[in-house]
């Protein structure tokens, strides 16, 4: 039996976003943000819940977390590329920083506030590491301005599982995990995974949640959903593309017949040069400028 795949939105949040799970969603935090920010322990404050996602299927399936330090994290997998997805995780990142306050709570009690994007397409093109952190920074001397500001993003595209040390820290262990864990099973996961209990757990939960009819049912409608949608995209990407090389051909055979028309009147007004009509009248003729027909005329000798 094939296994889900967990870079799915709906097997993410299963994987990560339950009770069960909490101590993998604590293992997969600490592999990505600093010493400083690891959790001992968490409260999902939206665990998964299948009744809400099955009547809202467009629904964002984040998980939002807040720890016993003190401090909100939302993680989130993306699956779809989306243009504008850099200031959708700013928006959500203001959203979860701001709903901490109650009306007239003074803004001393907002605390650190971490996003963290797992996104299965490129979408910092400059930059070649597949992990890239966001903060609050002077221009000029790079110091930061509060430390409550965070956003993480991680392209798995840019992770490449055939280095030899791709397996060196427990973020690189995670993202192989999401990458790979569709042709692995708990035997033939790399040794560095299988030394981790998290991982160990993880592959169970997939396997588990692969043999379940009625989630294997709710996943392949998901999966319909993301093909029709990406289908979508490309269906008006192309029409785009078609739509520009349809404006180029009517703007090209503008300016062919344009340029056709000019070359007439010069032709004409050679004509006319040859013939001993003056540059005044010859430019008055053709409608064009009496200092073009002028270099026409010494040109012609």
């Amino acid at each position: 039996m094939c296994k889900m795949n967990p870079r799915v939105d709906f097997v993410f949040k299963k994987l990560f976003g339950t009770e069960e799970s909490k101590d993998i969603l604590i293992d997969l935090i600490n592999s990505i943000v600093s010493e400083a920010d690891r959790v001992s322990d968490i409260e999902i404050r939206n665990p998964y819940n299948e009744k809400q996602f099955l009547e809202d299927k467009k629904s964002v399936l984040d998980i939002k977390a807040y720890s016993a330090e003190g401090k909100w994290y939302n993680i989130e997998m993306q699956v779809l590329p989306e243009d504008s997805f850099a200031k959708r995780s700013l928006y959500y990142w203001s959203r979860l920083y701001t709903g901490q306050l109650q009306e007239g709570a003074p803004y001393s009690l907002l605390t650190k506030t971490i996003c963290i994007n797992i996104l299965n397409f490129d979408q910092l093109y400059d930059e070649p590491s597949y992990h890239n952190v966001y903060k609050v920074k002077n221009e000029k001397s790079g110091g930061e301005l509060l430390d409550e500001f965070e956003i993480h993003f991680i392209e798995l595209r840019k992770y490449d599982e055939t280095l030899a040390d791709s397996l060196n820290t427990a973020l690189d262990r995670w993202v192989n995990f999401l990458k790979l864990a569709g042709i692995y099973d708990a035997d033939s996961m790399p040794d560095k995974l299988k030394e981790g209990p998290s991982f160990q757990k993880a592959m169970q939960l997939l396997e588990r949640l692969s043999a379940t009819k009625e989630e294997r049912e709710i996943y392949e409608d998901r999966m319909k959903w993301l093909r029709d949608v990406t289908s979508s995209l490309e269906t008006m990407e192309r029409r785009g593309l078609e739509e520009g090389r349809t404006q180029g051909l009517k703007e090209g055979r503008a300016e062919g017949l344009e340029m056709g028309a000019e070359k007439n009147k010069r032709d004409n007004a050679l004509r006319m040069l040859r013939k001993g009509m003056n540059i005044a009248d010859v430019a008055e003729c053709v409608d064009l400028p009496e200092g073009e027909i002028a270099r026409l005329a010494e040109d012609a000798g």
